[in-house]
């Protein structure tokens, strides 16, 4: 039988726990907790040993499941309140978070409304700390935990990346977040916002990427009404609305020279004028920003602002790609799984799906991963074992090719070279999956040279 396993008398290990506990403190209020079978401390047995504790728990459970709000205001005795939130593992309910207990005074619908809110992050905590169920032969009986909620997998290059990440929330310092597409680099900007001071504050996302010059400088610093047309009255940025908290600048490789120097001046002087204004705005923002690309590069190359490169530089993280860390890919597709639960019929991955899916390279990462589980899901119908005959194509006809070897002949320099310069533009291509203009940047030579030497070489089909 598949199991569950949440660390209740570990809460304290975990950063944003132990900040709600703080908030609730100054309150007056209590922390408490229900697991799944009605177990638990609930935040007014601090103050009521008399309570019938099972009860009590067992209300909560039914409460919460009858209930469709991320967190609610329960009340076990007159005159006290508890606000609750539900720890949630799939689609499955397997506790709760509570505060409450017999605080001077009512508190007011803001408080209630900030308490309720940071119930909901610091349970999403919880659940990401807890042990994923395994059911596969080949995968071990136990996982490893996530120091951050939502955050999966025990590969050496994770642990590593968790340990820096307990270091890095508690500082205010810029973060650059780097790593392909697929890694998950906004669940890292998260979890670092989650495990900041400024948790109780805005957390800000754009993609630089999904918007034109215009669009993007009026998205980030607002406009004034009349500025351009259709600017029909004041509109408040993003570093407005990012104001004391957090601001994750996804894809920033992309954003153009002109709005590169907007955003230097908000990291030096916390400083900025909407479109079409001349009042200056201060404001008091983190910064995480995310790429893809080579940034070093684009900085040799003049593509990028070097000061500001070394503004958002301060703390980098690399995010390993999925094909690097492959014993995390049985424990994310159990995780997957859990979420993607048909009906209340639980799915396993047969033994050979499995092995397929660890042979696969994933240039799409974990976003891919998880793409091709809820595909499997819904096309496995009501079997409850999921084949490898389900798998799609680029997956289940996927085979490991050799690597070719470089042979020098140390009599002919030529020969030498051509195979040297063969074999990189065969790595290149395949990393980027045979896109010739991310392959020729990456490689430092022009698309068209590229195209010239594919052609000389026969490599049009070299790829992944």
């Amino acid at each position: 039988m598949k199991t569950t396993v949440v660390a209740w008398d570990r809460l304290d290990d975990i950063g944003l726990v132990r900040h709600l506990e703080a908030v609730a403190s100054r309150r007056g209020l209590a922390l408490g907790w229900v697991d799944a079978s009605g177990g638990g401390v609930l935040p007014h047995h601090q103050h009521d040993d008399a309570c019938d504790g099972r009860g009590c728990l067992g209300s909560v459970c039914t409460q919460l499941r009858d209930s469709a709000d991320p967190w609610m205001v329960l009340s076990p005795h007159p005159s006290m309140r508890e606000i609750a939130a539900p720890v949630t593992i799939g689609r499955s309910i397997v506790g709760a978070l509570l505060v409450g207990g017999y605080a001077e005074g009512s508190l007011s619908e803001g408080e209630i409304g900030l308490l309720g809110e940071l119930l909901v992050e610091a349970a999403r905590e919880v659940a990401g700390s807890a042990a994923v169920p395994i059911e596969n032969a080949a995968v071990a009986d136990s996982a490893p935990t996530t120091a951050f909620g939502g955050i999966i997998g025990g590969a050496p290059s994770m642990q590593s990346l968790y340990a820096t990440l307990a270091r890095v929330a508690r500082s205010e310092s810029t973060v650059l977040i780097q790593g392909e597409n697929g890694t998950g680099k906004e669940l890292v900007a998260r979890a670092i916002h989650q495990g900041s001071p400024r948790v109780d504050r805005p957390f800000v996302v754009t993609n630089c990427s999904a918007f034109n010059d215009n669009l993007l400088d009026s998205e980030l610093f607002g406009h004034k009404r009349g500025a351009f047309t259709g600017a029909v009255s004041d509109k408040p940025g993003l570093f407005e609305i990012a104001d004391t908290g957090t601001f994750f600048l996804d894809e920033i490789g992309d954003m153009s020279p002109t709005l590169q120097v907007k955003v230097l001046r908000v990291l030096q002087e916390g400083t900025f004028n909407r479109v079409g204004d001349t009042d200056t705005r201060k404001v008091d923002v983190r910064i995480i920003a995310a790429t893809n690309r080579d940034l070093a590069a684009m900085v040799a190359a003049g593509q990028f602002r070097e000061d500001l490169y070394y503004r958002i530089h301060v703390i980098n993280l690399t995010l390993p790609p999925l094909r690097e860390r492959v014993e995390d890919i049985p424990i994310l597709a159990a995780y997957f799984l859990g979420k993607q639960r048909h009906g209340s019929r639980d799915k396993e991955l047969s033994a050979g799906c499995l092995g397929k899916m660890i042979g696969y390279p994933w240039p799409g990462n974990v976003r891919e991963l998880e793409n091709e589980i809820e595909r499997l899901v819904v096309l496995s119908g009501d079997d409850p074992r999921i084949d490898e005959d389900l798998l799609s194509a680029r997956i289940r006809h996927h085979h490991a090719e050799p690597r070719e070897e470089i042979s020098l002949d140390p009599g002919s320099l030529p020969a030498a070279v051509e195979s040297l310069e063969r074999r990189m533009i065969v790595d290149a291509l395949r990393r980027h999956r045979g896109n010739k203009t991310r392959a020729s940047a990456d490689l430092k030579v022009s698309r068209r040279n590229l195209i010239r030497l594919v052609q000389k070489y026969g490599l049009d089909d070299a790829r992944s």
